[in-house]
């Protein structure tokens, strides 16, 4: 199957470069550009404690600063471009927590036809970046290493990715793929956007089958054996949908619906069906050029409910199906709360109430420079709940950012989550006090210089 994949993966880069062939005879602009982006990031938190940390003291809090950098290389001609970003990223004042890695790095070949084909390590974002996005604001941004193909033109908009991940580069006998810098051993995606001629509607149909390495081996004399009970296997996961985007000149209108099947694997390396499914729907209005308000409605299914105790001594989940989705490598913070509070961190024993997030915002320019907005979100499990309210809580995000010069720029922020019993009692946590959390990100992104021969 592996190799399958590989040679699809070459016919479609030689089908990409058939028509690379209009600029060639022609005398190439090249062109160089170098620049950094520093990030200095600040975190203030307090409340909501796990119960797991009761021997802290309950008015516990964390501040640190982090800081992080990026040098950013691009080059271009005409039918190829090739991206380069080094990244350090660290906590300020630790020395065994610092990262330096290459967080993009790929080529990509275009033709006059509208075809393409790029390779490398990839950010990949898609339509509103609910199911696939760079997550950039939670600071590990994600990127993936892939082959993409594609075509764009006449309003059509045509992406194939494959990945196959590996721990390593072993010639025998390892194929088993755990712990590394992706969350998947394969990954196959097809993406396919339109939009309609002389209407403001854009539609995206998606697809993904997503392999997990699922089993584990067990030493026998210092060699791995397989376990017979969970043996080493690649479990595979389905999700597809639709994104639909309305724009006529005041309103914007989005919707999606996705929906999840095949097998999960679990920390403990165990494969579970899947069947859950997500929808949601937003409106943003411009009364004018300087305000904007937003109001929308998500709704991600969740797992039959299973009573638990507090402290968890029992009613410990063992679904046949698991039925709470998962928003897979979007960029959470974007839609259910800045705070993040419901998909970075696991419920009890691993149960998933799904998610109702309504919610409401008003942003705008009371000053040039200046943008500033507050959101309040109503959140609820999806799941019914025995002697609780589905009520989780409510959270009000406040926002600001100035920008003091094309390349200099301060963004800030402040949440206030009130959480109820029911909170209480599926995150273990003192969730009935409040959770609050400031931060502020100063970014500096200076361009070093631009070169063209």
């Amino acid at each position: 199957m592996a190799m399958r994949r590989i040679l699809l993966s070459t016919a479609l880069l030689i089908a990409s470069s058939a028509c690379l062939t209009g600029w060639a005879q022609t005398d190439s602009i090249n062109k160089v550009s170098v620049g950094l982006n520093f990030l200095t990031h600040g975190e203030t938190c307090g409340g909501g404690l796990p119960r797991s940390s009761q021997s802290a003291p309950t008015d516990d809090r964390s501040h640190f600063l982090l800081g992080r950098t990026h040098l950013i290389v691009d080059y271009e001609r005409p039918g190829l471009q090739a991206h380069a970003v080094i990244q350090n990223k660290a906590v300020w004042g630790t020395s065994s927590n610092q990262s330096l890695n290459l967080y993009e790095g790929w080529v990509k070949l275009t033709a006059p036809c509208g075809l393409f084909a790029q390779m490398g390590r990839v950010a990949l974002a898609y339509d509103d970046e609910r199911i696939i996005g760079p997550n950039d604001f939670a600071m590990a941004a994600k990127s993936h290493d892939v082959v993409r193909v594609g075509y764009e033109g006449y309003g059509h908009k045509i992406h194939a990715i494959l990945a196959y991940n590996q721990n390593g580069n072993h010639v025998y006998a390892d194929t088993y793929y755990d712990g590394g810098a992706q969350l998947y051993k394969t990954m196959q995606t097809v993406w396919y956007h339109y939009d309609v001629p002389k209407i403001p509607v854009g539609v995206s149909l998606l697809f993904m089958n997503i392999g997990q390495q699922a089993g584990k081996y067990k030493e026998v004399n210092n060699q791995k054996v397989e376990n017979e009970s969970n043996p080493p296997r690649t479990e595979y996961q389905q999700m597809w949908g639709a994104y639909l985007n309305f724009h006529p000149k005041y309103v914007t209108l989005e919707g999606s619906y996705y929906r999840q099947s095949g097998k999960q694997v679990n920390e403990s390396k165990y494969a579970i069906s899947v069947k859950a499914w997500m929808a949601s729907v937003k409106a943003t209005i411009n009364p004018t050029d300087r305000y904007v308000m937003i109001l929308g409605y998500d709704y991600l299914s969740g797992d039959d409910f299973v009573p638990v105790p507090y402290g968890g001594q029992f009613g410990m989940p063992n679904h046949e199906v698991q039925k709470g989705f998962a928003p897979m490598y979007g960029s959470r913070t974007k839609f259910y709360g800045i705070m993040d509070y419901f998909y970075e961190s696991a419920y009890i024993n691993g149960f998933t109430p799904g998610l109702q997030n309504a919610y409401i915002g008003v942003f705008g320019n009371p000053v040039s420079k200046l943008r500033c907005g507050v959101t309040y979100h109503y959140l609820a499990t999806a799941t019914a709940l025995h002697q609780l309210n589905r009520t989780l809580g409510h959270s009000i995000d406040l926002q600001a950012s100035y920008k003091f010069s094309k390349d200099v720029s301060l963004v800030a922020g402040y949440t206030q989550m009130r959480g109820t019993e029911t909170m209480d009692r599926l995150k273990q946590g003192n969730s009935g006090n409040s959770a609050r959390w400031g931060w502020f990100s100063l970014v500096v992104s200076p361009s070093l210089f631009t070169t063209k021969w």
